[in-house]
């Protein structure tokens, strides 16, 4: 089955709280066991990769519960059912949702940020109808920008012209650490065009090595063949190089990815949607408009004290 929602978790997390004391790993693994998920699910991460997606679903459901005054922490990193979770219980519901939790005064003053009147950040975070937790609905808007990003960013590309393509790769094997620097780069890339390359850039400051590039500033509909990779490939050899990339606007098809894969030259091949990445994980093209820090509690400052 699918990795239950954080409000599906509510009920187990209760049940299991209400016959003792327990940490959140151990939980989450009488959990898993009880709603049978395989390994893979129990692992799975959050797009962030900071966390895994059940643990953080488990933490938020016993975060909620405990505004509510149903769980309480005893001491550090222990949670268990106070005598209102219990009382809950008996009442023999099916599940318990945020729905549920708006009954207890508690929660609802958390809700509305104690001032009596609705906070729209908490009250979307503490008692949405959506059954993400608010990491995972951070990550969600997070990656709706990113794709909205990387579509802009493809099109401005596809909107200039072949040269400015070829700056384009400039500054990013730059901002990727080869080449030195954007004078040495531009040098190199984008002044051969002869024999199937493109261009030269050195894989060190130094110049030990060299990786030999071409660029195809293609619509999305022209996809790159295997034959076009062949070729490159031969020219890698002519040029007695065994390193190259391929970067494209558009895609490559299957027989040119698996005729990569099978070469004894290592040739990268990234396409538009790799190309975009990269560009905005090394800031390359587009800049940081807002930041979002997300906090958490300093225990080893707690502790201390």
């Amino acid at each position: 089955m699918s990795i239950p929602d954080y409000q599906t978790l509510m009920l187990p997390v209760l049940q299991l709280a209400a016959k003792g004391e327990w940490r959140v790993p151990e939980a989450a693994e009488k959990i898993a066991d009880h709603f049978q998920l395989s390994q893979d699910e129990r692992d799975k991460l959050l797009p962030s990769g900071k966390q895994r997606i059940f643990h953080n679903r488990i933490h938020w459901a016993k975060f909620y519960m405990s505004k509510a005054g149903l769980i309480e922490s005893p001491k550090r990193g222990i949670f268990t059912a106070t005598s209102a979770g219990k009382a809950l219980l008996a009442q023999g519901l099916q599940s318990i949702d945020n729905e549920t939790l708006n009954q207890f005064p508690e929660f609802v003053e958390f809700r509305l940020g104690n001032t009596g009147s609705s906070t729209p950040a908490i009250a979307q975070a503490a008692a949405s109808s959506s059954d993400a937790t608010p990491e995972e609905q951070i990550d969600a808007a997070q990656a709706v920008l990113k794709s909205a990003l990387s579509s802009d960013v493809l099109q401005r590309i596809l909107d200039n012209s072949p040269t400015f393509f070829e700056n384009v790769i400039v500054e990013l094997l730059v901002a990727m650490g080869y080449g030195g620097t954007h004078e040495k780069a531009a040098l190199r890339l984008g002044k051969s065009g002869d024999n199937g390359v493109d261009g030269v850039i050195d894989e060190d400051r130094l110049g030990l090595d060299r990786i030999y590039v071409q660029a195809k500033r293609y619509a999305a509909a022209n996809t790159v063949q295997r034959s076009e990779v062949q070729a490159f490939v031969g020219s890698l050899v002519g040029f007695g190089a065994n390193k190259g990339v391929f970067v494209t606007t558009s895609t490559f098809t299957s027989g040119a990815i698996g005729y990569a894969e099978q070469i004894p030259q290592r040739v990268i091949l990234i396409d538009g949607a790799r190309l975009t990445d990269l560009m905005i994980e090394h800031d390359v093209g587009v800049r940081a408009s807002r930041t979002i820090k997300v906090k958490r509690i300093d225990e080893d400052f707690f502790d201390d004290l």
